[in-house]
């Protein structure tokens, strides 16, 4: 019997030759095999901001800043909560991570600022004479009108007032066509409700006491100092949208969360919808004290002047449907209430009419635009404190 000879082969193995020789494998420590050890299988991508980068690839690389990126990413939905899936605390921190990580993000030339927020960078003297005009014209027809009076004829003084209305109308589209108040896109019948408000507040209450008592009969007697009042205000919601949207835009800067930035904006909100009102409050009192046959009846204008500064401000920063809807409803009462009394007349329809003359009853007919407009207004100002409260509709402010 021979001496078993060790023979190390190409795989680090000792051969025993002879007979009952045994083949045994001798692995070298480090790659010796541990059972405990186990692969590790990762569910799911291994990078999440990546998946998401590719989701959103389009939003990352035409943003200009992060803040884009995070007012894109929560309209599509995603939390604060949601963010935590990706490893970071805020959408705000997602969003500097995506456009640090996007090819080409920020690289574009600068894009042209969307319309509902190029106020701040347009020069606040330009949109502030455009937002003066409509009041001027309608200031300088009023006293056209009251110094020639017992002097122009019928036919002169309608000349007069068909220009003066024409001049306020061009001063209208050029003011909301730039500036704070300009609108990205608008809705049909807008302005059939707009001027519907505006005439009902002129002469909508002499129409409803008329019906009320048996007529309407003969001509309806207007009432100016509203839109004395309503006209001029264009410049002081200029300036409140303009400081609304610039505001927003420096806390949203400065937020660290969505909720966070939602919590700073609705007390914004609210603030700039209280100097406004006084604003149209003053002004409104001062058209007042030139005509005593308005009788000191600001609640159905103040309440439209916050309606229509509402709806604009919803207009201005992407949300036109709430805004034409809000303006719909209160037309719509408005419309009805005359309506309704007639109707009341037919034979066991009096019902109908009963909800008029209380409100009449209570607070006289100009109750009725009060209670439209103030309805209305309330409703907007409880989606104003939610729609605007998102970084969405500040993106780009």
């Amino acid at each position: 019997m021979g001496r078993p000879t060790d023979t190390p082969d190409a795989g680090g193995e000792s051969a025993y030759e002879g007979a009952g020789t045994v083949r045994s494998t001798v692995r070298a420590p480090e790659i010796a095999y541990h059972p405990a050890r186990r692969s590790v299988v990762r569910r799911g991508p291994a990078d999440p901001v990546k998946v998401l980068m590719h989701r959103h690839r389009e939003l990352c690389e035409r943003a200009v800043d992060p803040l884009e990126i995070a007012a894109g990413l929560e309209a599509h939905g995603l939390t604060d909560r949601t963010a935590a899936r990706y490893r970071h605390r805020d959408v705000f921190s997602l969003a500097e991570e995506l456009y640090a990580r996007v090819p080409g993000a920020g690289g574009h030339a600068p894009r042209t600022p969307a319309p509902e927020h190029g106020s701040d960078k347009e020069a606040p003297a330009g949109w502030t004479l455009s937002a003066l005009l409509p009041g001027a014209a309608c200031l300088a027809t009023a006293g056209v009108l009251r110094v020639t009076e017992g002097v122009l004829g019928g036919g002169a003084r309608f000349a007069v007032t068909s220009a003066g209305a024409l001049l306020v109308l061009l001063g209208l589209r050029l003011c909301l066509r730039g500036g704070p108040l300009r609108a990205p896109e608008a809705v049909g019948g807008v302005t059939l409700y707009v001027c519907w408000l505006l005439g009902y507040v002129v002469y909508g209450d002499d129409l409803l006491a008329q019906v009320i008592s048996g007529g309407p009969d003969g001509h309806w007697t207007a009432v100016p100092a509203p839109l004395l009042g309503l006209v001029p205000a264009l410049a002081p919601a200029a300036w409140c949208a303009h400081l609304f949207a610039v505001r927003a835009r420096r806390r949203l800067a400065g937020s660290h969360g969505l909720s966070d930035f939602g919590a700073g904006v609705r007390p914004l909100l609210l603030g700039v919808l209280a100097l406004f009102m006084c604003a149209l409050t003053a002004l409104l009192f001062l058209a007042d004290l030139g005509h005593p046959e308005a009788d000191g009846r600001l609640g159905g204008p103040a309440a439209l002047g916050a309606l229509l500064f509402l709806a604009r401000l919803l207009a201005v920063h992407g949300f036109p449907e709430p805004a034409a809807t809000g303006l719909a409803a209160a037309c719509a009462v408005e419309v009805a209430a005359p309506f309704l009394v007639l109707a009341g007349r037919l034979p066991g329809l009096g019902l109908l009419a009963r909800p008029v003359e209380a409100v009449v009853a209570a607070a006289g007919t100009g109750g009725v635009s009060v209670l439209a407009c103030g309805a209305a207004a309330f409703g907007l100002l409880v989606h104003a404190s939610v729609a605007l409260t998102r970084a969405s509709a500040h993106a780009s402010a």
